[in-house]
């Protein structure tokens, strides 16, 4: 009976031993998994601190990159509209020139044929004054000549004139055209600065490339025909300028 009594006594001191080794390791288990609970959440909260970081950082990259792009685009537009008031200004400044050289040149001319009626007038006097009654004969035949003369030079002046005036319009209307297509590149030029795209882009830049080409063939074209007009043929009327004339166009 004394056997069979602490026998239950070691069994219940095994079992409370058992007991108390099972709560031991629950609890060694609860710490353990609480530490690794809280390193994880260590973990993540660095994690997380990390990629909010990197997004501020991307953010910000992508911020500081917009910016620049849209100062290297105002920079371009500005560069275009720049560049197109300075060809503006040169063809104007070269038409005017142009212009200004045909009115001096026509200036020229009606001087000049002033000059030889007056000329011719003074010559016609002293030839009547000096040949009289004697050579009457002769000076209606002279006259009739000079008359001719006269009169063939008049002709070929009202056509150089005719030739000048059709030349001047025909400059005009080249002047017109050219401003009219340089108004085209200025807008196209802006339009390749604000593309918004590639494909934008690449429209706008051929759009362009075909402005600047009919501006430059328009204005090739008042080159040839500025070079053209300048001076009388010499087929069509001889230099009859007197020595020293400082009028004269072809001595």
């Amino acid at each position: 009976m004394a056997e069979q009594k602490e026998s239950s006594v070691l069994f219940s001191l095994k079992e409370l031993m058992s007991l108390e080794e099972d709560r031991i390791r629950q609890e060694e288990n609860e710490r353990r998994r609480q530490a690794e609970q809280a390193e994880q959440a260590r973990l993540d909260a660095e994690r997380r601190a990390r990629e909010e970081a990197e997004a501020r950082s991307r953010a910000e990259d992508e911020r500081r990159a917009g910016e620049e792009r849209r100062q290297r685009e105002e920079a371009a537009r500005l560069e275009a509209i720049r560049h197109a008031e300075m060809e503006k200004a040169r063809l104007d400044a070269e038409n005017a020139a142009r212009l200004e050289a045909m009115r001096h040149q026509q200036e020229h001319e009606q001087r000049l044929v002033a000059m030889k009626e007056d000329k011719s007038k003074k010559n016609l006097v002293f030839i009547a004054a000096g040949v009289g009654f004697l050579l009457l004969a002769a000076l209606v035949g002279g006259g009739i000549a000079i008359k001719n003369q006269a009169d063939e030079r008049a002709a070929q002046e009202a056509a150089y004139k005719a030739e000048l005036e059709q030349q001047k319009k025909a400059q005009e209307e080249l002047q017109r055209r050219l401003e009219t297509q340089m108004n085209d590149v200025t807008q196209l030029q802006q339009a390749v600065a604000g593309a918004r795209n590639e494909a934008e882009l690449s429209a706008a830049k051929a759009k362009l490339a075909e402005a600047q080409r009919a501006a430059s063939a328009t204005r090739n074209r008042m080159q040839q025909q500025g070079g053209g007009g300048g001076a009388k043929p010499a087929s069509n009327k001889p230099c009859n300028c007197q020595p020293g004339d400082p009028l004269c166009s072809c001595l």
